[in-house]
C-alpha cells in the first residue's frame, strides 16, 4: 500500500458510515475472504461501505491518497478481481437490503445481496428475476455482465430484467440509471461490467415463478455421452420457452438418488426444468428415456429457491478455480468430439462442464439495447471450469481448461465470450467479447471514469479525448 499516514486513514473512518479496516483489525479477514481460493492479493484498507455517500468518500480518498481501487459485491468472481494488491477494497457486503413491490412486480436490492438472499425475498411473492446457478453468488458482478440462470430461456438474462441502477461515479455523483435518466450509462451497465461506476442499488423487472418448479435430471455413462450429446442438440429445438434446459459434463454427485457405487463417477448430465404444470413437463421429457437409458434419473418438484441451490456443494467457499467458455451457435459433431476427448482429462470431481443451452427469450431480446456482447443468435455457452480444494492439483486442472478452450475455439463464434467466465483477459479478448459495442463502451468507459480509476474488471479503457 501506498505511504498513507495513520491521520489520513482516521480521517476517513470520520467520514464514513461503515467499518475501515486494516490487515489485524476487525472485519478485515471477512471482508478479503474470497470464493476462490488461488488469488491471494491482500488490500492495505477495507471499507465496509454502508451507504452511497461511503463509496463516494472511499472513492475519493483512493484517488487522493494515489492507491488502487478494488470493489466487493458478492467476492465470488473467478478473476478475484475483488482484491487489489496494497489498495483499497470497496467491500458492498454490507449493503444487502432488499424490497419487493408484487404489485408493481419490481424488486430491488443492495450491491452486496447474494441470489440466494434476493431468490428468497421475491419467492415469498412467488416471483423471481433471472440469476445464476449458485446462490452465493453475487447479484451486483453476474448481472453487470450478463447473467445466465435457469430463467434465461423463460425471462432472458439478468441484466435484461435490469430496470434501473444507483451508481456511485468515481468523482462522487449518486447518479439513478435508467431508460430515462443517464441513457447512455444504463445501456452500458447491462453486459458491460463494473467500468463505469460502483452500483449501489438494483432494481428488476420481476416473473411469477414456483415456488414449486419441475426438474427432470438425466445421468449418463461416459460411454453414453456422444448419443446423449448429439439426442440433446436435436431435443432441445422442441423444448419450448417455458423451460430450461441444462447439459453438462460432471461427476455423478453424493446425493440420496445417486447409488453410492455411482457417487464421484464421470458422467453426462441433461437437466429440464419446467416452470409451468407437471403434466406439460412431463410431456416434453418424455422423448429423453424413449431414445436414450440414462444410469441414473430424478424426476421430481422441487422449490425453486432449492433449485438455484443445486449446485451450492459442488462450489464451495475456498476453491481454488479457473475457468474458460466459448460461444456456439451449434452442437456440432467437430464439437461433441472435442468434448469427448478432453471431457475424461479432468481429475477434480468437482471440475464440470456446464453447457447452457438458450433460445427462448433471451433470443428475442433486442441485442443492441444492452452492452451485452454475446449475439442472440448463439445456442449455446460452453464453460470450462476447474474447480479443486487442492493447491497441488490446480496446475493440472488448469491446463485441463487452457487445452480443452483451445480444441474447442475452431468450432466457436470467435475467441470471444461471455465476459462472466473469464479468468484470464486481455485487451483483444475483451475486445473480441464485445464486438461492434466495445468502441461506444469505450466512449462510455471516458465520460464517467475517464482515468480508469476501476480498472479491475473485464477492464474496457476509456477512450482518448480528440486532440
Amino acid at each position: 500500500m501506498a505511504n498513507i499516514t495513520a491521520e489520513a486513514v482516521a480521517s476517513l473512518r470520520s467520514e464514513v458510515a461503515g467499518t475501515v479496516a486494516q490487515p489485524g483489525e476487525a472485519g478485515y479477514d471477512e471482508a478479503v475472504h474470497i470464493w476462490n481460493g488461488s488469488i491471494d492479493r491482500r488490500p492495505g484498507l477495507v471499507v465496509r461501505c454502508t451507504t452511497p455517500a461511503d463509496v463516494a468518500a472511499s472513492l475519493a480518498f483512493a484517488q487522493r491518497e494515489g492507491v488502487e481501487v478494488s470493489v466487493r459485491g458478492g467476492g465470488h468472481n473467478y478473476a478475484g478481481f475483488a482484491l487489489t494488491d496494497g489498495g483499497l477494497m470497496i467491500d458492498l457486503t454490507p449493503m444487502k437490503q432488499v424490497t419487493v413491490d408484487p404489485d408493481a412486480r419490481r424488486a430491488r436490492c443492495g450491491g452486496g445481496t447474494t441470489w440466494g438472499e434476493l431468490d428468497a425475498a421475491t419467492q415469498a411473492h412467488g416471483m423471481a428475476t433471472p440469476g445464476g446457478f449458485i446462490s452465493h453468488t453475487g447479484v451486483a458482478g453476474l448481472t453487470l455482465g450478463g447473467g445466465l440462470g435457469w430463467l434465461s430461456r423463460v425471462a432472458g438474462l439478468s441484466s435484461d430484467n435490469l430496470v434501473a441502477a444507483e451508481v456511485v461515479t468515481v468523482d462522487g455523483r449518486v447518479l439513478q440509471a435508467s431508460e430515462s435518466e443517464h441513457a447512455d450509462l444504463f445501456w452500458a451497465l447491462r453486459g458491460g461490467g463494473g467500468n463505469f461506476g460502483v452500483v449501489t442499488e438494483f432494481e428488476f423487472a420481476l416473473h411469477p415463478v414456483g415456488p414449486l418448479v419441475h426438474l427432470a435430471l438425466f445421468l449418463f455413462s461416459p460411454d453414453q455421452g456422444g448419443d446423449m450429446l448429439r439426442f440433446a442438440r436435436d431435443f432441445v429445438g422442441g423444448v419450448p420457452d417455458d423451460c430450461g434446459v441444462f447439459i453438462a459434463g460432471v461427476s455423478a454427485p453424493p446425493a440420496p438418488f445417486v447409488p453410492e457405487q455411482l457417487h464421484f463417477t464421470p458422467a453426462y448430465a441433461l437437466a429440464v426444468v419446467g416452470f409451468g404444470d407437471d403434466a406439460a413437463h412431463r410431456e416434453v421429457i418424455a422423448p429423453i428415456t424413449q431414445a436414450l437409458t440414462p444410469i441414473v434419473q430424478m424426476v421430481t418438484p422441487m422449490p425453486y429457491v432449492a433449485l438455484q441451490q443445486m449446485f451450492d456443494e459442488s462450489a464451495p467457499w475456498g476453491l481454488l478455480a479457473y475457468e474458460k467458455a466459448v460461444y456456439l451457435t451449434e452442437l456440432t459433431d467437430g464439437a461433441i468430439d472435442v468434448i469427448l476427448e478432453h471431457q475424461p482429462g479432468k481429475m477434480s470431481p468437482l471440475s464440470f462442464l456446464p453447457i447452457f443451452v438458450l433460445g427462448g427469450a433471451y433470443a428475442r431480446a433486442e441485442g443492441a439495447a444492452s452492452a451485452f456482447g454475446g449475439s442472440r443468435d448463439i445456442q449455446y455457452v460452453v464453460n470450462i471450469s476447474a474447480a479443486t480444494p487442492s493447491p497441488a492439483d490446480y496446475e493440472a486442472e488448469r491446463a485441463w481448461v487452457r487445452n480443452f478452450w483451445t480444441a474447442l475455439v475452431p468450432h466457436a463464434v470467435g475467441v470471444g465470450s461471455y465476459v462472466n467466465f473469464m479468468t484470464d483477459h486481455d485487451e483483444d479478448r475483451v475486445r473480441s467479447a464485445y464486438g461492434d459495442k466495445y468502441d461506444r463502451l469505450r466512449q462510455v468507459k471516458a465520460a464517467y471514469d475517464p482515468g480508469n480509476v476501476l480498472h479491475l474488471n473485464v477492464n474496457i479503457p476509456p477512450a482518448q479525448a480528440d486532440t
